[in-house]
């Protein structure tokens, strides 16, 4: 496996796939990386759909606005895993949100999101992290239960392309030393 920071600097956002389909012992380690995600008091708010069937990718690309760059890689990629949240659990505590934003879920997903892009990079897959679709008409067609929401489409294959990485700010531009605001 390569070293963790080529791995972090190396992923990217896959939009267009080749045909040739995902070894199974590959989606498990890409699966198996989500269980080990933390998340807020071990409350592991992540349930995820393993979607293959073309019609089912058709029908969730039909909910994805044009606009929408991944659209094409819904059908091109073998696999798409729907990412979904159960709320009230992840930064909850008797029933009560714990902290000033609440629902802490998408914070959860989105470590869990990580593992799964990074381990999937690291196996020589591609990912795209696509949330421009209609919500709630994905938690429909994927039969989401209440107290759940469909987060993120999320297509898996191997990549058609290599590309190259979008430019980065420096870190003398984001990183702050004892205050935001130096006094």
């Amino acid at each position: 496996m390569q070293d963790l920071m080529q791995i972090i600097k190396g992923r990217r956002s896959i939009r267009r796939y080749r045909e040739d389909p995902i070894p199974e012992e590959a989606l498990t380690q890409v699966l198996e990386s989500v269980r080990w995600a933390p998340s807020w008091n071990n409350t592991q708010c992540w349930e995820l759909i393993v979607i293959r069937d073309k019609g089912n990718k058709a029908k969730l690309q039909e909910i994805m606005p044009t606009i929408n760059p991944a659209r094409k890689a819904l059908l091109e990629a073998p696999v798409v895993i729907a990412l979904c949240g159960k709320l009230e659990s992840s930064g909850f505590y008797m029933g009560q949100p714990t902290t000033k934003f609440g629902d802490w879920f998408m914070f959860d997903l989105g470590i869990a999101v990580q593992n799964l892009c990074l381990t999937a990079h690291a196996l020589g897959l591609g990912t795209v992290i696509a949330g421009l679709f209609d919500h709630e008409k994905a938690k429909a067609l994927l039969k989401v239960p209440e107290g759940y929401e469909v987060v993120a489409l999320i297509p898996l294959g191997y990549p058609a392309h290599e590309s190259s990485a979008p430019k980065r700010r420096g870190m003398d531009e984001f990183i702050h030393h004892e205050t935001f605001i130096a006094s």
